[in-house]
């Protein structure tokens, strides 16, 4: 067990190769119930969250939700989350751990009136079941869910449990986010492990969800991106929807864009033994030129693998760089994200915005 953002959660239960294998292979289940989940409503709720989030709610359509970034006026990111949206004027929002309190205290200082949040962090638990098994392993008494679209949810019953099924997650499988009842999770959690357990399902901690995730090229906040860094440079353009109307940080973002990027973040392999870790220095042509924001070991490529943001224009593919592993320099190559293409990818694509 291990302190993560304030929650002692489990950094592996067996050990993170064969949690990190049952996710690709079968499916893992992850308690991630320290994501905080806030609940926003009212009148002007779709209108307050389109002046403080990157992406455009407007086209969004109840049971489906929206990965997005909330920036400051500068354009660095003070979180990344997912908005799902309940009904026209109701919104389920889902923050980083360590950055709840902080999102809650920006979010209320720019709240209007007619608009409340409600933070549901104690009282609705979420674990994620994820991996290309996952719809076929749900236990008995659990609602049907090959027809959720990918970023799509609805209500429905685990094991005869009331839970909103979402077809979103983390690890780059497919799979689902469930929110569950604090006081009833337990039950549906030993009931999907107990069920899978012949088919190869495990519960998987922080470890395998960390290079589960990096495998995928999904960021981290904290290592990926904080608020010195901009959606842009952390390969996150693609969330800032400048044309939708004003918000927090659009101007800031519109000259990003104009300008491009003084930083961009790569995909770097390494030969097996040499892992490169978050903070290591990456050098190019003898000059250093960035650092690792994410690294590891990946168990199912067979090889270390890397993010790590780099000054100057984005280097292409193929082109060698040379990074700091335990006091040495190692060999690196810049690779196409993400590393690893799971069966998310073959998911319906989420509803565009």
């Amino acid at each position: 067990m291990v302190d993560f953002g304030g929650w002692e959660l489990p950094q592996q239960y067996t050990s993170i190769r064969d949690e990190h294998l049952a996710v690709r292979k079968a499916a893992g289940l992850f308690d991630i119930s320290h994501m905080g989940r806030l609940v926003v409503e009212g009148a002007g709720a779709e209108s307050y969250l389109q002046g403080l989030l990157t992406n455009d709610l407007a086209a969004l359509a109840p049971g489906h939700a929206i990965y997005t970034l909330m920036c400051k006026e500068d354009g660095g990111a003070i979180d990344d989350l997912v908005v799902y949206r309940e009904a026209a004027d109701r919104f389920l929002v889902v923050v980083n751990a360590a950055n709840r309190e902080k999102d809650t205290a920006w979010m209320r200082r720019h709240m209007p009136a007619g608009v409340s949040m409600n933070d549901h962090t104690e009282d609705m638990s979420l674990i994620a079941f994820q991996g290309p098994r996952a719809h076929a392993l749900l236990p008995r008494g659990s609602s049907t869910t090959d027809d959720i679209a990918y970023f799509a949810f609805r209500p429905g019953k685990i094991v005869g449990v009331a839970a909103l099924i979402s077809r979103t997650g983390y690890t780059g499988e497919d799979g689902f986010e469930l929110f569950i009842e604090s006081g009833r999770v337990g039950e549906v959690w030993d009931a999907i492990l107990s069920h899978g357990k012949a088919e190869g399902v495990l519960p998987a901690g922080l470890g395998a969800r960390d290079a589960t995730r990096l495998e995928a090229a999904l960021r981290l906040y904290g290592n990926d991106m904080d608020e010195t860094v901009n959606p842009y440079e952390a390969g996150l353009g693609w969330t800032v929807k400048l044309g939708k109307g004003d918000f927090i940080g659009r101007d800031a973002l519109a000259k990003v864009k104009e300008s491009g990027p003084r930083r961009n973040l790569i995909g770097l392999q390494t030969a097996p033994g040499d892992i490169p870790r978050h903070g290591a220095a990456v050098s190019n042509a003898g000059r250093r030129a960035g650092v690792v924001t994410s690294g590891t070991h990946s168990f199912f490529l067979g090889h270390p693998i890397a993010l790590a943001l780099m000054e100057g224009p984005s280097l292409r593919v193929g082109e060698k760089v040379t990074v700091e592993v335990r006091g040495r320099e190692a060999q690196a190559e810049v690779v196409k994200l993400p590393f690893y293409r799971g069966s998310a990818r073959s998911a319906v694509a989420p509803a565009k915005s």
